[in-house]
Protein backbone atom coordinates (compact mmCIF):
# COMPACT_ATOMS: atom_id res chain seq x y z
CA UNK A 1 0.00 0.00 0.00
CA UNK A 2 1.17 3.49 -0.73
CA UNK A 3 1.71 5.83 2.23
CA UNK A 4 -1.32 7.86 3.26
CA UNK A 5 -1.24 11.43 2.00
CA UNK A 6 -2.37 14.13 4.40
CA UNK A 7 -5.42 16.07 3.34
CA UNK A 8 -4.42 19.50 2.00
CA UNK A 9 -5.27 22.54 4.07
CA UNK A 10 -8.75 23.79 3.25
CA UNK A 11 -9.48 27.22 4.72
CA UNK A 12 -13.23 26.90 4.16
CA UNK A 13 -13.34 24.03 6.66
CA UNK A 14 -12.12 26.18 9.51
CA UNK A 15 -14.48 27.50 12.19
CA UNK A 16 -16.90 24.63 11.61
CA UNK A 17 -19.21 24.01 14.57
CA UNK A 18 -21.69 21.48 15.85
CA UNK A 19 -24.15 24.14 16.89
CA UNK A 20 -26.54 21.71 18.56
CA UNK A 21 -23.88 20.67 21.10
CA UNK A 22 -23.18 24.26 22.07
CA UNK A 23 -26.91 25.03 22.26
CA UNK A 24 -27.70 21.98 24.44
CA UNK A 25 -24.84 22.72 26.85
CA UNK A 26 -25.93 26.35 27.09
CA UNK A 27 -29.52 25.33 27.79
CA UNK A 28 -28.47 22.80 30.44
CA UNK A 29 -26.22 25.38 32.08
CA UNK A 30 -29.12 27.83 32.08
CA UNK A 31 -31.18 25.19 33.92
CA UNK A 32 -28.53 24.33 36.53
CA UNK A 33 -27.63 27.97 37.22
CA UNK A 34 -31.29 28.99 37.40
CA UNK A 35 -31.97 26.25 39.96
CA UNK A 36 -29.06 27.51 42.07
CA UNK A 37 -30.20 31.10 41.52
CA UNK A 38 -33.73 30.22 42.64
CA UNK A 39 -32.39 28.98 45.99
CA UNK A 40 -30.31 32.14 46.31
CA UNK A 41 -33.32 34.30 45.50
CA UNK A 42 -35.48 32.54 48.08
CA UNK A 43 -32.78 33.11 50.69
CA UNK A 44 -32.53 36.75 49.63
CA UNK A 45 -36.29 37.24 50.02
CA UNK A 46 -36.37 35.53 53.41
CA UNK A 47 -33.44 37.58 54.71
CA UNK A 48 -35.22 40.71 53.44
CA UNK A 49 -38.10 39.93 55.82
CA UNK A 50 -40.42 38.09 53.44
CA UNK A 51 -42.19 35.24 55.29
CA UNK A 52 -41.22 31.89 53.72
CA UNK A 53 -44.85 30.88 53.22
CA UNK A 54 -45.39 34.00 51.09
CA UNK A 55 -42.77 32.90 48.52
CA UNK A 56 -44.67 30.92 45.91
CA UNK A 57 -43.25 28.51 43.34
CA UNK A 58 -43.90 30.96 40.51
CA UNK A 59 -41.36 33.34 42.08
CA UNK A 60 -38.47 30.92 41.92
CA UNK A 61 -37.69 30.71 38.21
CA UNK A 62 -37.83 34.48 37.54
CA UNK A 63 -35.83 35.00 40.73
CA UNK A 64 -33.27 32.41 39.67
CA UNK A 65 -32.75 34.21 36.37
CA UNK A 66 -31.22 37.16 38.21
CA UNK A 67 -28.22 34.95 38.91
CA UNK A 68 -28.19 32.65 35.89
CA UNK A 69 -28.42 35.37 33.24
CA UNK A 70 -25.76 37.39 35.05
CA UNK A 71 -23.22 34.59 35.20
CA UNK A 72 -23.99 33.35 31.67
CA UNK A 73 -23.53 36.88 30.31
CA UNK A 74 -20.13 37.21 32.01
CA UNK A 75 -18.90 33.74 31.03
CA UNK A 76 -20.29 34.09 27.51
CA UNK A 77 -18.62 37.47 26.99
CA UNK A 78 -15.33 36.04 28.27
CA UNK A 79 -15.32 33.09 25.88
CA UNK A 80 -16.63 35.08 22.93
CA UNK A 81 -13.77 37.52 23.49
CA UNK A 82 -11.38 34.61 22.93
CA UNK A 83 -13.37 33.29 19.97
CA UNK A 84 -13.72 36.59 18.11
CA UNK A 85 -10.01 37.27 18.50
CA UNK A 86 -9.34 33.79 17.08
CA UNK A 87 -11.46 34.80 14.09
CA UNK A 88 -9.48 37.99 13.73
CA UNK A 89 -6.17 36.11 13.67
CA UNK A 90 -7.62 33.25 11.59
CA UNK A 91 -6.78 30.60 14.18
CA UNK A 92 -9.39 27.86 14.11
CA UNK A 93 -11.46 27.54 17.29
CA UNK A 94 -14.84 26.34 18.52
CA UNK A 95 -17.71 28.33 19.91
CA UNK A 96 -17.99 28.29 23.74
CA UNK A 97 -18.78 25.04 25.53
CA UNK A 98 -20.65 25.77 28.78
CA UNK A 99 -20.25 23.30 31.63
CA UNK A 100 -23.54 22.53 33.42
CA UNK A 101 -22.68 21.07 36.81
CA UNK A 102 -25.23 21.23 39.68
CA UNK A 103 -22.69 22.55 42.18
CA UNK A 104 -23.90 24.45 45.25
CA UNK A 105 -23.60 28.24 44.92
CA UNK A 106 -22.51 28.28 41.24
CA UNK A 107 -24.37 25.66 39.18
CA UNK A 108 -21.55 25.59 36.64
CA UNK A 109 -17.83 25.02 36.22
CA UNK A 110 -17.64 27.86 33.69
CA UNK A 111 -17.07 27.63 29.94
CA UNK A 112 -14.26 27.16 27.46
CA UNK A 113 -13.42 27.19 23.78
CA UNK A 114 -11.18 24.67 22.03
CA UNK A 115 -8.42 26.13 19.86
CA UNK A 116 -7.64 23.72 17.03
CA UNK A 117 -4.48 25.30 15.62
CA UNK A 118 -1.15 26.39 17.10
CA UNK A 119 -0.61 30.07 17.79
CA UNK A 120 1.44 31.56 14.98
CA UNK A 121 3.15 34.31 16.92
CA UNK A 122 3.27 36.11 20.26
CA UNK A 123 0.89 38.85 19.13
CA UNK A 124 -1.85 36.37 18.27
CA UNK A 125 -1.30 34.51 21.55
CA UNK A 126 -1.45 37.74 23.52
CA UNK A 127 -4.56 39.08 21.79
CA UNK A 128 -6.49 35.83 22.16
CA UNK A 129 -5.39 35.29 25.77
CA UNK A 130 -6.19 38.78 27.03
CA UNK A 131 -9.43 39.35 25.08
CA UNK A 132 -11.50 36.96 27.22
CA UNK A 133 -10.83 38.46 30.67
CA UNK A 134 -11.22 42.01 29.37
CA UNK A 135 -14.52 41.22 27.61
CA UNK A 136 -15.90 39.46 30.69
CA UNK A 137 -14.74 42.33 32.92
CA UNK A 138 -16.50 44.92 30.76
CA UNK A 139 -19.78 43.01 31.12
CA UNK A 140 -19.49 42.26 34.85
CA UNK A 141 -18.74 45.82 36.02
CA UNK A 142 -22.23 47.31 35.39
CA UNK A 143 -23.88 44.11 36.67
CA UNK A 144 -21.79 44.35 39.84
CA UNK A 145 -22.90 47.92 40.52
CA UNK A 146 -26.55 47.13 39.81
CA UNK A 147 -26.45 43.99 41.96
CA UNK A 148 -24.80 45.93 44.79
CA UNK A 149 -27.57 48.53 44.64
CA UNK A 150 -30.08 45.69 45.10
CA UNK A 151 -28.20 44.28 48.14
CA UNK A 152 -29.32 45.99 51.35
CA UNK A 153 -27.45 45.97 54.62
CA UNK A 154 -28.58 43.30 57.05
CA UNK A 155 -28.40 42.70 60.79
CA UNK A 156 -27.23 39.28 61.98
CA UNK A 157 -30.00 37.56 63.95
CA UNK A 158 -29.46 36.99 67.65
CA UNK A 159 -30.62 33.38 67.26
CA UNK A 160 -28.79 31.68 64.40
CA UNK A 161 -31.24 28.85 64.16
CA UNK A 162 -30.51 25.17 63.88
CA UNK A 163 -28.78 24.03 60.70
CA UNK A 164 -27.94 27.52 59.46
CA UNK A 165 -24.46 28.22 58.11
CA UNK A 166 -22.60 31.40 57.35
CA UNK A 167 -20.99 31.75 53.94
CA UNK A 168 -18.57 34.62 54.02
CA UNK A 169 -17.47 35.91 50.65
CA UNK A 170 -14.14 37.66 50.33
CA UNK A 171 -14.50 41.11 48.86
CA UNK A 172 -12.21 42.02 45.95
CA UNK A 173 -11.17 45.66 45.69
CA UNK A 174 -13.68 46.36 42.93
CA UNK A 175 -16.49 44.85 45.04
CA UNK A 176 -15.54 47.13 47.93
CA UNK A 177 -15.42 50.11 45.57
CA UNK A 178 -18.91 49.33 44.25
CA UNK A 179 -20.22 49.20 47.85
CA UNK A 180 -18.63 52.57 48.61
CA UNK A 181 -20.03 54.19 45.46
CA UNK A 182 -23.55 52.85 45.99
CA UNK A 183 -23.83 53.02 49.77
CA UNK A 184 -21.14 55.46 50.90
CA UNK A 185 -19.85 55.08 54.44
CA UNK A 186 -22.93 53.25 55.76
CA UNK A 187 -21.96 50.38 58.07
CA UNK A 188 -22.53 47.28 55.94
CA UNK A 189 -20.73 44.56 57.86
CA UNK A 190 -23.52 42.18 56.89
CA UNK A 191 -25.05 42.22 53.42
CA UNK A 192 -28.13 40.46 52.12
CA UNK A 193 -26.49 39.71 48.78
CA UNK A 194 -28.78 39.89 45.75
CA UNK A 195 -28.36 36.99 43.27
CA UNK A 196 -27.19 39.41 40.58
CA UNK A 197 -24.47 40.69 42.89
CA UNK A 198 -23.42 37.13 43.64
CA UNK A 199 -23.23 36.36 39.91
CA UNK A 200 -21.00 39.40 39.42
CA UNK A 201 -18.90 38.39 42.44
CA UNK A 202 -18.41 34.93 40.92
CA UNK A 203 -17.40 36.65 37.69
CA UNK A 204 -14.76 38.61 39.60
CA UNK A 205 -13.30 35.45 41.12
CA UNK A 206 -13.34 33.61 37.77
CA UNK A 207 -11.59 36.56 36.10
CA UNK A 208 -8.90 36.67 38.78
CA UNK A 209 -8.27 32.91 38.52
CA UNK A 210 -8.04 33.07 34.73
CA UNK A 211 -5.58 35.97 34.88
CA UNK A 212 -3.18 34.19 37.21
CA UNK A 213 0.11 34.04 35.23
CA UNK A 214 0.37 30.28 35.21
CA UNK A 215 0.69 27.63 32.51
CA UNK A 216 -2.02 27.76 29.89
CA UNK A 217 -4.45 29.91 31.82
CA UNK A 218 -5.26 33.23 30.15
CA UNK A 219 -2.74 34.92 32.41
CA UNK A 220 -0.17 32.30 31.44
CA UNK A 221 -0.70 33.10 27.76
CA UNK A 222 -0.25 36.80 28.46
CA UNK A 223 2.83 36.16 30.59
CA UNK A 224 4.48 34.03 27.89
CA UNK A 225 3.61 36.54 25.15
CA UNK A 226 5.20 39.35 27.17
CA UNK A 227 8.15 37.56 28.82
CA UNK A 228 8.86 34.65 26.50
CA UNK A 229 10.69 31.73 28.13
CA UNK A 230 11.17 33.74 31.31
CA UNK A 231 7.46 33.19 31.98
CA UNK A 232 8.40 29.72 33.29
CA UNK A 233 9.77 31.34 36.45
CA UNK A 234 6.55 33.33 36.83
CA UNK A 235 4.48 30.13 36.52
CA UNK A 236 6.51 28.41 39.25
CA UNK A 237 6.16 31.43 41.53
CA UNK A 238 2.41 31.52 40.86
CA UNK A 239 1.81 27.87 41.75
CA UNK A 240 3.94 28.34 44.88
CA UNK A 241 1.80 31.34 45.84
CA UNK A 242 -1.40 29.32 45.27
CA UNK A 243 -0.09 26.58 47.54
CA UNK A 244 0.75 29.21 50.15
CA UNK A 245 -2.78 30.62 49.93
CA UNK A 246 -4.20 27.25 50.99
CA UNK A 247 -2.95 28.18 54.49
CA UNK A 248 -5.00 31.38 54.27
CA UNK A 249 -8.22 29.87 52.94
CA UNK A 250 -9.35 26.32 52.29
CA UNK A 251 -11.14 27.57 49.16
CA UNK A 252 -7.74 27.53 47.41
CA UNK A 253 -7.38 23.75 47.67
CA UNK A 254 -9.10 23.05 44.34
CA UNK A 255 -7.29 25.76 42.36
CA UNK A 256 -3.89 24.92 43.81
CA UNK A 257 -4.44 21.20 43.25
CA UNK A 258 -5.42 21.82 39.63
CA UNK A 259 -2.29 23.92 39.09
CA UNK A 260 -0.07 21.21 40.53
CA UNK A 261 -1.77 18.62 38.29
CA UNK A 262 -1.25 20.83 35.22
CA UNK A 263 2.37 21.30 36.24
CA UNK A 264 2.92 17.54 36.45
CA UNK A 265 1.09 16.73 33.21
CA UNK A 266 2.18 19.59 30.95
CA UNK A 267 5.39 20.71 32.62
CA UNK A 268 6.33 24.24 33.72
CA UNK A 269 7.01 25.66 30.25
CA UNK A 270 4.36 27.25 28.07
CA UNK A 271 4.14 25.65 24.60
CA UNK A 272 6.09 27.66 22.04
CA UNK A 273 4.41 29.65 19.32
CA UNK A 274 5.56 29.29 15.71
CA UNK A 275 7.30 32.68 15.79
CA UNK A 276 8.26 33.50 19.37
CA UNK A 277 10.61 36.36 18.53
CA UNK A 278 8.06 38.82 17.18
CA UNK A 279 7.86 42.00 19.25
CA UNK A 280 4.55 42.84 20.90
CA UNK A 281 4.72 46.60 20.54
CA UNK A 282 3.81 49.30 23.05
CA UNK A 283 -0.03 49.10 22.77
CA UNK A 284 0.01 45.43 23.79
CA UNK A 285 2.41 46.10 26.65
CA UNK A 286 -0.01 48.76 27.91
CA UNK A 287 -2.85 46.25 27.57
CA UNK A 288 -0.81 43.74 29.61
CA UNK A 289 -0.54 46.35 32.38
CA UNK A 290 -4.31 46.86 32.17
CA UNK A 291 -4.80 43.10 32.56
CA UNK A 292 -2.59 43.16 35.66
CA UNK A 293 -4.74 45.97 37.11
CA UNK A 294 -7.91 43.97 36.40
CA UNK A 295 -6.38 40.98 38.18
CA UNK A 296 -5.63 43.12 41.26
CA UNK A 297 -9.17 44.55 41.27
CA UNK A 298 -10.75 41.07 41.04
CA UNK A 299 -8.48 39.16 43.42
CA UNK A 300 -9.20 38.26 47.04
CA UNK A 301 -6.97 35.98 49.18
CA UNK A 302 -9.95 34.27 50.85
CA UNK A 303 -12.78 33.88 48.31
CA UNK A 304 -15.16 31.72 50.38
CA UNK A 305 -15.22 30.81 54.04
CA UNK A 306 -17.91 28.55 55.53
CA UNK A 307 -18.21 28.67 59.29
CA UNK A 308 -20.62 28.13 62.17
CA UNK A 309 -24.34 28.66 61.65
CA UNK A 310 -25.58 32.20 61.23
CA UNK A 311 -26.89 33.26 57.78
CA UNK A 312 -26.37 32.44 54.08
CA UNK A 313 -25.05 34.50 51.21
CA UNK A 314 -23.56 37.40 53.14
CA UNK A 315 -20.18 39.06 53.00
CA UNK A 316 -17.57 39.98 55.57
Amino acid sequence: MSPEVAEPWQPWKRFQHRYWIHAVLLLLTLVTTTLVGAAQYASYRIESGQPPDRIIAADYVPGGLWYSLTILAILGAHEMGHYLMCRRHQIDATLPYFLPVPLPLTGTLGAFIKIREPFRNRRALFDIGVAGPIAGFVVLVPLLFLGTALSPAATPPSDPGEGRVVIQLGEPLLFQFAEWVIWGNVNRDWINLHPMAFGAWFGLIATALNLMPFGQLDGGHVSYAVLGRRSTIVSLVTVSAALGLTFVSSSWYAAAGLMVLMLLVFGPRHPRVVDEYEELGRPRVVTAILAAVIFILCFTPAPIEISEAIRPLTTR
